[in-house]
């Protein structure tokens, strides 16, 4: 009984604090400087968060840097969204949008008004947003799309509980269809985008991070588990010497700190551009195994590009596993390419699932064995289990259950054939595979909250902020 109040006043401390030195931890997640010492970036990353998350305590829920989880709602059921569509002064945020969207909406003579929702974190507070909207703006039409409508959309069967709240709802990229709502033709012709409507210099990072789509879709589309294939999503790319010219031109006009390619994975025609084409400042994203990356030579070119890190979705070391998976990679392929990268002075990100239908405690133990081998040239990890999607082939003879967790799941609980369940999985991750000190010192390496939008700054700030770039651009 009496250490709650100690904890509760340990807890205060650190809420005053986090508070006193909030606006120095802003300014240094802002400097080049706040990265330099990974112990001082933790600090001052969870001091900002723990300010977030005891400001949205008393709104019952649960906020940080990364995530929004509601104590009450969920945002898996829509009439959880339609609720919060019709409180949205319950939302921790109501304050600011409430002041905000209408000076946006008097700066404009705008008739509609679109939300890119992408993750589930942000779908309660998008609908609140909404409902905001259509109670003190009638007349304004809502559009809605991003990545996770576009999963709703595509699943199949579906229903639309939003109709009198949205009024137009947007699969996959959305510029000809924006364009035809508005009266308008998309005449194909892919443009250089336009970021001068967006805060850039207002984000947590040390300087300007430049988004890109080079492509939509994944150019391999094979992974068993993979949304792309389960969704129909076509792949669709832009000229390798398209991206670079427009890179280099987006880049002289906003001189940003990071290149973000936001493509599922650069193919290797990008790749192979990008190594002759440097782009003028550091960039990273994600890439899959390839032949390119066996070779020592072209790992160093795409280090003089500027690549300052690689996300690599390895997913397993057993070649059994990857082969079920249709992942299309070969182990002994992978490993040159980790030990090249790590050669050239590339960061890589590994993501690694476990707990896929082809995988059993001895295949895990394999991937726990590889990632030993390869600690020295692994920069972070990612660790997943894994999610067996609400519909596509891989569910079909499985014992699914009869869990119902809300109408708008993407996935669904299943029995593992081989009894390795989340359950297990989970305990083997906790007590095995991160008990071991060269994987637990790789894990302690990982970016709170942020992970892979940090690492690359944190992976240039152990080289003094600096990355060789042949072609600079003055």
């Amino acid at each position: 009984m009496e250490a709650a109040p100690r904890e509760r006043e340990k807890g205060d401390r650190w809420t005053r604090r986090a508070s006193r030195h909030l606006a120095e931890n802003m300014a240094l997640l802002r400097s080049r400087e706040g990265y330099q010492n990974p112990d001082r970036y933790r600090r001052q990353v969870t001091d900002v968060n723990r300010i977030l998350a005891t400001a949205a305590r008393p709104s019952g829920v649960r906020l940080s840097l990364a995530d929004y989880e509601d104590e009450r709602l969920s945002p898996v059921r829509s009439t959880d969204l339609l609720y919060a569509a019709d409180e949205p002064e319950l939302n921790p945020f109501y304050t600011w949008f409430r002041e905000r969207l209408p000076a946006v909406l008097a700066e404009t003579t705008g008739t509609h008004v679109g939300f890119s929702l992408n993750f589930l974190s942000q779908a309660l507070t998008t609908f609140a947003m909404i409902g905001f909207l259509r109670r003190a703006f009638p007349e304004v039409r809502i559009v809605l799309g991003g990545g996770l409508v576009t999963s709703w959309l595509r699943r199949p069967g579906w229903k639309n509980p939003f109709g009198g709240l949205v009024d137009e709802l947007i699969a996959g990229p959305g510029e000809a269809p924006l364009l035809a709502l508005l009266g308008k033709e998309h005449d194909g012709r892919p443009n250089r985008p336009d970021l001068d409507g967006f805060p850039l210099a207002d984000y947590l990072a040390p300087g300007t991070i430049l988004p890109y789509s080079a492509s939509s879709g994944c150019w391999w589309r094979r992974c068993s588990f993979c949304p792309e294939q389960v969704e129909g999503n076509p792949y669709r790319s832009l000229p390798p010497g398209q991206v670079t010219a427009d890179l280099r031109t987006l880049t002289a006009e906003t001189g940003p700190a990071l290149i973000h390619f936001l493509d599922n994975a650069l193919s290797p025609a990008l790749l192979d551009e990008l190594a002759v084409n440097p782009l003028g400042a550091p960039w990273y994203g994600f890439a899959r195994i390839t032949p390119h990356l066996a070779n020592p030579d072209f790992c160093r070119r795409l280090r003089d590009s500027g690549c300052a890190m690689l996300q690599v979705g390895l997913e397993s070391g057993d070649q059994g596993v990857l082969d079920a998976l249709n992942k299309g990679i070969d182990l002994d392929t992978a490993s040159a390419a980790l030990k090249n990268l790590k050669g050239a002075g590339i960061a890589t990100y590994v993501y690694l699932l476990f707990g896929t239908l082809a995988e059993t405690p001895e295949t895990a133990r394999r991937t726990l064995a590889f990632t030993l081998a390869h600690a020295e040239e692994i920069g972070f990890l990612n660790l997943a289990i894994f999610n067996l999607p609400f519909w596509g082939p891989d569910g079909e003879h499985l014992d699914t259950g009869e869990f119902y967790e809300g109408d708008l799941s993407l996935y669904r609980p299943f029995v593992h054939p081989q009894g390795w369940d989340r359950r297990v999985v989970r305990r083997f991750l906790e007590e095995e595979f991160k008990r071991q000190p060269a994987i637990a010192a790789i894990l302690r390496r990982d970016p709170p909250f942020f992970t892979s939008n940090h690492a690359p700054f944190l992976a240039l700030g152990e080289k003094g902020g600096q990355l060789h770039i042949q072609g600079d651009l003055p």
